[in-house]
């Protein structure tokens, strides 16, 4: 790795797929308050709501993904637009 471009906290971190518990474990800089363990090491976590393993476009089935009502949400934010 070349000096001087990296971040200090640059380190292994768990991502965690809330859609489907899928947990993958790379290099990144991102912050994060929760950790998690992983045979046995404990990781910074950093959770996500959808990633490869769970996007439609990578897995063919369609799902829809509507984690705290953002579709309702959405829908009556925008309703008094509507021309219905």
């Amino acid at each position: 790795m070349k000096k001087g471009i990296h971040p200090e906290n640059y380190r292994l971190v768990a991502f965690k797929d809330m859609s489907n518990d899928e947990v993958m474990i790379t290099r990144s800089a991102i912050e994060t308050k929760d950790t998690i363990e992983v045979d046995g090491v404990e990781y910074p976590l950093f959770k996500m709501e959808i990633s490869s393993t769970s996007h439609p476009f990578y897995t063919g089935k369609m799902k829809l993904v509507d984690t705290a009502g953002r579709v309702d949400k959405f829908r009556n934010k925008y309703k008094k637009f509507s021309k219905e």
